[in-house]
């Protein structure tokens, strides 16, 4: 068995034999596992008249099953009724790793085509922690949501399950810790931090990949949590098979679990997360200005909820009425002029006209030299001047492959090395982008 909830449930499934499904109703409905360790099981109902049942009539039954289950005898049973379970659980709020989680929720997260999935696997995973989908890799370009998600994971299941012990650190802080335990002799501490938990939540994994020492401990960590059957999410600004230094070992057990990639939000996803921050903040906006915002900031989730903060200060603290004008000023403050993000559109005219080519002739199937140029050209820049996977980019190119884009980014970087025409032409076409994008 993996968790308590599978604990429960079993002994539930063995009250039901000799109760009523009247009786398992009325008493074990809302009655939830907190814990159970050295063999005492800590379970909470909602009234002290439920506890004096359970305890009374049914007591010596769900210990009579622990029993049964873990083939030990002299099982404890400690019943908490209505808010004693605060009380039980706030001593191991001091011990949790979690960060700051407000807003950052299941129900906060605004969900479209570019993310469904993600949500998705997410939510899977937060409902049945260490099952199906071990572990959970998370990937997409800054300000997309995917540390959203991962704190999403950590507060659902903090909240359904007080005493799970949760770790939450970022990719960079894992070497820094392990660097200050090595140095301080209290490596088997920060071992236990991390190999002792029910939940491990990792941000930002890129940044242990080149680290030697690092990897190898957060393997050995990881190959502790997966053999428990303890949950593992993790998140990235890239898949596992772009980070060129991440060793083999580590890139085998990401890529055995579920990845789910997360892509800028498309225009009707980026107009309700403009609406549903906005009402958040109690700040009403006109369809006019959440068009326009949401035109004008296509790939950043965060930078476009910062610009509906900065709307709400103008208005509390200027008294201004929210405008076009009012909007353009927000954006103007939250984003530089070279922070404009194209769309693949852009690029993909842009490109075409650079080269003299159709556009269709870009995306199609045609293998004359200037074109295969074009095309290669076209996928390089949607790579460094937005946030499309490389799965997203080969849809907007005919529906090529993963393999056939990463190829024809590297063909380009390789020239760029060696090539004065190829810079030019990057060069060029990426100031043409710009300034036609800025226009917009």
């Amino acid at each position: 068995m993996n968790s308590i909830d599978d604990i429960w449930k079993a002994i539930v499934d063995i009250l039901s034999r000799n109760m009523t499904p009247t009786a398992i109703n009325a008493w074990f409905s809302d009655c939830k596992p907190v814990e159970i360790e050295d063999r005492r099981l800590v379970i909470h109902t909602t009234t002290d008249f439920k506890r004096k049942i359970i305890t009374e009539r049914y007591g010596a039954l769900i210990r009579s099953a622990l029993s049964d289950l873990f083939s030990e005898p002299d099982f404890e049973l400690l019943v908490l009724a209505g808010d004693e379970i605060n009380d039980y659980v706030s001593p191991r709020d001091a011990d949790s790793e979690l960060p700051e989680m407000e807003g950052y929720t299941f129900d906060r997260f605004i969900v479209g085509k570019s993310n469904e999935f993600a949500h998705a696997a997410a939510l899977a995973v937060a409902e049945k922690p260490g099952k199906n989908y071990n572990p959970l890799f998370i990937y997409g370009n800054s300000g997309l949501g995917k540390t959203h998600l991962l704190l999403a994971i950590g507060q659902y299941i903090h909240a359904h399950s007080p005493a799970a012990k949760i770790a939450y650190v970022k990719g960079d802080e894992f070497t820094i810790q392990m660097v200050k335990a090595i140095k301080e002799g209290s490596v088997e501490e920060f071992h236990n931090r991390y190999r002792k938990v029910d939940l491990l939540l990792v941000d930002d994994i890129q940044f242990i990949a080149g680290k030697r020492s690092t990897q190898e401990e957060f393997f050995n960590t990881f190959n502790n949590l997966y053999e428990a059957g303890h949950q593992i999410v993790i998140t990235s600004d890239r898949p596992p098979l772009e980070m060129s230094l991440l060793d083999d070992r580590l890139r085998t057990r990401f890529e055995g679990g579920l990845m789910a990639d997360i892509q800028p939000p498309d225009l009707e996803t980026r107009m309700a997360i403009a609406r549903n921050k906005a009402a958040q903040l109690g700040l009403i906006l006109s369809d006019e200005a959440v068009g326009y915002i949401a035109n004008t900031i296509t790939a950043n989730v965060r930078q476009l909820e910062g610009v509906i903060k900065r709307l709400t200060a103008f208005k509390e603290l200027l008294g201004e009425q929210v405008t076009i004008e009012t909007a353009k000023r927000a954006i103007a403050d939250v984003i530089r002029d070279g922070d404009y993000i194209p769309t693949p559109e852009n690029i993909i005219r842009e490109t075409a006209k650079y080269f003299n080519i159709k556009e269709e002739e870009l995306t199609g199937q045609s293998r004359s030299k200037n074109t295969v140029m074009a095309r290669q050209v076209s996928m390089h820049l949607m790579r460094t001047l937005t946030n499309l996977s490389l799965t997203a980019i080969g849809e907007q190119h005919s529906g090529r492959n993963h393999a056939t884009v990463l190829s024809s980014i590297r063909k380009v970087e390789e020239l760029l090395k060696s090539d004065p025409n190829m810079a030019a032409y990057i060069r060029d076409i990426t100031s043409n982008i710009t300034t036609n994008t800025n226009k917009m």
